[in-house]
């Protein structure tokens, strides 16, 4: 088990809601697990020992058909838990989608043993996993609604600014294929729709990154 000695900071910022015994729960009880760019977190039918939360990183969970086809679902940034996780665990399912880190990841392991209790006696922990299912399931419904009722511009322009938002920078180091693989489409439609932005001028892009104008 891979320590982190500023867990206490990461654990104020990024979850200063917690009651204070609970954070001191979690630095005793709890270890941290750490993951390469592209390391897979989590594979169909996979049984869950711990729920997650994300100290640092960036995660990204989706599911693959049978062809190898991506369907997109939803990042996972510093702050959240992965509800899929919590479900998985608490419930002993197995887990149905894919979960891989973005960039170097780090999480906290909690036991599932802890789970019944964390729920019983932390108002903090309850309403957290409650707002997480909730935060998760909104995030779901905005990519059906986007596929069934928006185009693939109005799309890329989504899917861009809350990259810009979520990641707190206007830089984004993300590639066109990366871009078509989360929208479902072809890396050259996402090409030319790219440039098309650019010659709005909501965006400049450059050989390694985009930058956000808009």
């Amino acid at each position: 088990m891979k320590k982190m000695t500023n867990i206490p900071d990461i654990l104020d910022k990024h979850f200063g809601h917690f009651e204070p015994d609970l954070k001191e729960l979690l630095l005793q009880k709890c270890h941290t697990q750490s993951y390469q760019a592209g390391d897979f977190m989590m594979k169909p039918g996979q049984y869950f020992k711990f729920a997650m939360l994300i100290l640092k990183g960036r995660v990204k969970l989706y599911r693959e058909s049978d062809e190898g086809t991506e369907f997109f679902m939803y990042y996972l940034i510093p702050g959240n838990a992965c509800a899929l996780s919590i479900i998985c665990a608490t419930k002993q399912q197995q887990s149905e989608v894919l979960a891989k880190a973005v960039n170097h990841t780090t999480v906290l392991m909690i036991p599932i043993a802890m789970m019944d209790d964390l729920m019983r006696k932390y108002k903090s922990w309850y309403y957290f996993v409650l707002e997480t299912y909730r935060a998760r399931f909104e995030e779901l419904l905005v990519v059906i609604d986007h596929i069934a009722f928006k185009g693939m511009d109005e799309r890329l322009e989504f899917y861009l600014k809350k990259q810009v938002d979520d990641l707190e920078t206007r830089k984004l180091n993300i590639t066109h294929q990366e871009i078509a693989s989360d929208l479902s489409t072809s890396r050259e439609v996402i090409s030319r729709l790219l440039k098309k932005m650019e010659q709005q001028h909501y965006i400049k892009l450059y050989r390694s990154h985009i930058e956000w104008l808009k």
